[in-house]
């Protein structure tokens, strides 16, 4: 269950118009947090991301499902199947030794999912998937969200790395 934190961050995302994917980021942070606090584990990075879109959609973020083709067909189902309920009004009463059976498979997963290395290579691997042209699209899109100051402490933080790759020898 999503704390009221990561509700109230993900609705202020909302307001300040930035994407369901950042939404949705808040819900994924909280995950890597329980991970690390040892609530549960995940087997991969990518299954402790899922749990977290997954736990989004459920909130009413506007996530849209994996597209035909990337995913598995359930996977793709279920996706369908969170959106639906977080979009309904009727709260319908988990059941709980459902819940109990998923935690307790949860909690003997390995705590390594949301490692800065597993992360790291997590995001690097994503990267690796889309053509420069979709990287450059999607920080163009970023930065029309973003703010006058953020982007002035970005552009700062661009500068630096670039001068400090520019001084590494290749």
């Amino acid at each position: 269950m999503p704390s009221n934190e990561t509700r109230r961050r993900a609705a202020r995302d909302k307001r300040e118009g930035k994407s369901a994917s950042t939404q949705a980021g808040e819900f994924v942070r909280e995950e890597m947090d329980h991970i690390r606090q040892g609530k549960h584990g995940a087997r991969s990075t990518k299954q402790a991301i899922a749990i977290g879109l997954s736990k989004a959609r459920r909130s009413g973020v506007a996530l849209a499902p994996p597209k035909r083709g990337t995913t598995a067909a359930e996977t793709r189902g279920k996706a369908v199947r969170d959106r639906a309920r977080g979009s309904s009004t009727g709260r319908k009463r988990p059941n709980a030794r459902r819940a109990a059976a998923t935690a307790g498979a949860l909690k003997r997963e390995p705590r390594r999912a949301a490692t800065h290395t597993a992360l790291s290579a997590q995001a690097r691997s994503a990267a690796r998937r889309r053509t420069p042209a979709q990287r450059s699209k999607a920080a163009r899109r970023a930065v029309r969200t973003k703010g006058r100051r953020a982007r002035s402490a970005a552009a700062r933080r661009a500068a630096r790395s670039r001068k400090s790759h520019a001084a590494s020898p290749p």
